[in-house]
């Protein structure tokens, strides 16, 4: 199938999954419509087009598509990426938090991230708040961190991070499941956040309200056998009552670096034999 093309065309990963056989739960006729469109596209000509624009694209039929996304309960078929692609082979600790986020966060966040420096790499939503704190704590801590976009790469939100996502696409990575002319929706936010707990070991929430976005993509993380990790806080706040809340149902508190570092263990020490196999082989 012309991936590419369908996702132009503007196929949900739903009606993919309907195409593939795996569900029946969509509009024939709508799908049938999309389709149709999509088989006028030239799909030689939008992949040039995204050569133009410096994107990658990867599909869910590539080698290169990561396999604990792919085995996730509504995947992306397509990716598009700017940056470093070999990032997505990495260990991936899902970051996120409020937007009104506070200087506990940056502190919490500061304190311990670094601990993850060549051993694990940080993804995120590159929204204000957390997501900002935790991209740019990352990288100037040396680590490699992904950004996702919750909307095509001819677009940007908030504002406040356009300079950040610049420095990222260049020296870390930014995907995205929308083409390049895909504009900002609300309901976008919500899908990205299944990417994030879907590439990730587990999912770190440093603040969150009792009803938070940033509590959905830990649920997601947990309905897909991700760790759930949450940073407990002062119960008078309101921003540490959605995480103290997760905290008492279940949800591993972090009260340092090792707390997370314990459960990555077998992912670092297989992704540091993987760099030294890549080492040697370049050597000889």
């Amino acid at each position: 199938m012309n991936l590419l093309s369908m996702s132009y065309a503007g196929i949900t990963p739903h009606e993919y999954a309907a195409l593939t056989g795996n569900t029946n739960r969509i509009d024939r006729a709508k799908l049938a419509e999309k389709l149709n469109y999509s088989n006028q596209l030239n799909e030689e000509f939008l992949r040039k087009n995204m050569e133009e624009k410096n994107i990658s694209v990867i599909t869910i039929e590539d080698e290169a598509y990561p396999v604990n996304l792919k085995e996730t309960y509504d995947p992306p078929y397509i990716l598009y990426c700017r940056g470093e692609l070999e990032i997505l082979k990495n260990p991936l600790l899902g970051v996120v938090g409020s937007r009104k986020a506070t200087s506990y966060s940056r502190m919490v966040l500061s304190d311990i991230l670094p601990h993850f420096k060549n051993k694990i790499s940080i993804i995120s939503g590159l929204a204000y708040g957390a997501d900002e704190m935790a991209h740019n704590i990352s990288i100037s801590s040396g680590i490699k961190t992904i950004g996702v976009l919750a909307f095509g790469f001819d677009f940007h939100y908030p504002a406040t991070t356009k300079k950040l996502r610049k420095i990222m696409e260049r020296e870390h990575l930014v995907i995205s499941e929308y083409p390049p002319h895909s504009g900002i929706d609300k309901w976008k936010f919500i899908a990205r956040n299944r990417i994030i707990s879907g590439l990730s070991k587990g999912v770190l929430v440093t603040e969150a309200e009792e009803k938070s976005g940033s509590l959905i993509t830990l649920d997601m993380a947990l309905n897909e056998n991700r760790i759930a990790y949450c940073i407990p806080g002062n119960i008078t706040s309101k921003l540490s009552k959605g995480t103290n809340l997760r905290v008492q149902e279940g949800a591993k508190p972090v009260l340092g670096a090792e707390d997370i570092l314990e459960d990555f263990s077998f992912e670092i020490s297989s992704s540091t034999e993987k760099l030294k196999s890549i080492i040697v082989d370049k050597q000889f």
